[in-house]
């Protein structure tokens, strides 16, 4: 099987994507992410290997997407969804990450080979791909380096051009479900919006007039979807966009966007000659994933609403429309957070339903949430979804309700299975969510804000010379190394009322982050420097360096 690889094929092609010498690379949950003037070899690759993946699976549809969402404008990156909208198997993270490292061609045709050997890939089954990009402008050279791999291995591929990672998720679902009974939508850009904005105007319908929103695009992708969404909508959802600068040189997320406004807690500087008191608006990430409202109140003052408020209001309403519908016993909704969800948001959450708490990233929580008839999750930075299991699709279609009341419940539940995209956080999807949420319980910011009340909390990063010492447990909210570190955090979290606090090595970089909250602001931020300085001690931090703010 093995020489049905076409190894000249790849190699002349490989010769003009050479590996940089001294770059590792590695596949993680966002894919490959990193500088996008080193990601040419990786593309070439990554084209490849998209390619084999969906050989191993019998010719479905794999998707891939270019783009390094949130981050600043030079970097770039690639990520692979599989043929259901979800991301890449955890297994191939590790074939992802081999590939991409051989520093030759030969060593690279070498572990192909030993790759398609090892997993038993039929190289005479077809290959399909979907591929689309960002904005940013490495983007187009970076796609003919991905175009080079599906040549090399004659790959069948369609471009979706320059749309959403949430898209590009919806396509793939979209082209590998067509005329099943699954049928997830039509398998374009347009079909997207349809169906979103169709399900959105069902379940607004006979509500009052929503006030205009204003939508700050992050001067990426989202602009150009939004725009598109925004005429689907009419006067349904009046959309007012803000940076929608797409083409302008170092705007993408640049003091904008959902991670600016999460991380910074205020508002896009763009906006506050735009926003009024009393105004909500939403701000999306780099490729429309991620989502973060806020409001100013009647004095002006801001008011974030993230991740953490999106579920609170969205698994609330869903609560309520199963116990409408009569089908409270029938259908269990649960929730997903993460050690970061706000106290005050866990507390209010686990008087009304299940909460369960996972490892930080994505693919831990869509997991968790797979095990709920209907799971929703919600990342504090406004990444997450809401997924309704196959039984439960099953059960609202043939669900006989015994009055109007329930029958309008239902036909409002069957209308979210609609309009959530359910492959993937995304932000377009989830802004109408909210949206419909809001006009059904006729909130306005204030009155959503005011669900429960957030604990002051703190967010530090500790510059360590090594991550990899730092080892957790229990959905990483206690260290098992360095030993007898977590004590000495127990002893400090002890002196504070309604303190917690944790420690955790980032995914990407070589820092641990320390989160800690409590019920004053200022002793919130005390314990989170108490902390930082415990962490920067114990790996023995230079003391002629130690930032001042530690305690």
């Amino acid at each position: 099987m093995a020489s049905s690889l076409p190894v000249d094929a790849i190699r002349t092609l490989s010769e003009q994507h050479s590996k940089p010498a001294n770059v590792h690379f590695q596949y993680g949950t966002a894919g490959f992410r990193t500088l996008g003037n080193v990601l040419d070899s990786v593309m070439f690759r990554v084209g490849i290997l998209a390619a084999l993946r969906s050989k191993r699976l019998d010719g479905k549809t794999i998707g891939v997407m270019v783009t390094a969402s949130h981050n600043p404008e030079p970097d770039n990156g690639v990520k692979l969804v599989d043929p259901r909208g979800e991301m890449l198997e955890a297994a191939w993270e590790a074939h992802a990450t081999n590939l991409a490292n051989a520093p030759t061609t030969d060593a690279f045709i070498e572990a192909l080979d030993a790759f398609v050997k090892a997993l038993k890939i039929d190289l005479t089954k077809p290959a399909r791909v979907v591929y689309a990009r960002d904005t940013r402008p490495s983007g187009p050279s970076l796609i003919a380096a991905l175009e080079d791999g599906f040549k090399a291995i004659g790959a069948e591929a369609r471009n979706a051009g320059v749309t959403t990672t949430p898209v590009l998720h919806y396509l793939v679902k979209a082209i590998n479900t067509k005329g099943t009974k699954d049928e997830y939508g039509d398998d374009s850009e347009e079909g997207y919006l349809q169906k979103l904005s169709a399900a959105f105007k069902k379940l607004v319908a006979g509500k009052p007039a929503i006030p205009p929103l204003v939508v700050d695009c992050a001067n990426g992708v989202g602009a150009i979807v939004g725009e598109k969404l925004a005429q689907h909508l009419g006067d349904t959802l009046k959309l007012i966009l803000h940076n929608t600068a797409i083409d302008k040189a170092g705007a993408l997320n640049n003091a904008c966007g959902a991670d600016f406004v999460k991380t910074s807690q205020r508002l896009p500087p763009s906006l506050a000659s735009v926003l009024k008191p009393g105004q909500r608006a939403c701000s999306l990430d780099g490729d429309a994933d991620r989502l973060i409202y806020y409001y100013l109140d009647d004095r002006g003052q801001f008011h974030m609403l993230d991740g953490d408020k999106i579920a609170a209001l969205v698994a609330a309403f869903i609560v309520e429309l199963t116990k409408s519908a009569g089908l409270d016993g029938e259908i269990q909704v649960g929730i997903v957070q993460t050690a970061y969800a706000n106290g005050g948001s866990t507390k209010y959450l686990s008087e009304r339903l299940p909460v369960k708490c996972v490892p930080t990233g994505v693919k831990h929580l869509h997991h968790a949430a797979e095990h709920y008839d209907i799971g929703v999750y919600f990342e504090a930075n406004g990444h997450g979804t809401v997924l309704f299991s196959p039984d439960t699709l099953s059960k609202l279609s043939a669900y006989q309700p015994s009055t109007p009341a329930q029958s309008t419940a239902l036909n409002h539940l069957i209308n979210l299975t609609q309009v959530i995209n359910q492959t993937v956080g995304d932000a377009l999807s989830d802004m109408l969510l909210v949206e419909v949420v809001l006009a059904h319980k006729s909130y306005s910011g204030l009155e959503w804000d005011s669900l429960y009340v957030d604990l002051p909390n703190r967010l530090v990063k500790v510059i360590v010379p090594d991550r990899s010492l730092f080892k957790t447990e229990d959905a990483e909210r206690r260290l098992v190394s360095p030993p007898g570190l977590q004590a000495k955090i127990d002893e400090l979290v002890r002196r504070y009322e309604g303190g917690r606090a944790f420690v955790r090595p980032s995914g990407t970089e070589d820092v641990v982050r320390v989160y800690a909250e409590a019920t004053v602001r200022s002793q919130a931020d005390e314990l989170a420097f108490r902390v930082a300085g415990l962490v920067y001690d114990e790996v023995g931090g230079d003391p002629t360096k130690r930032p001042a703010e530690f305690l």
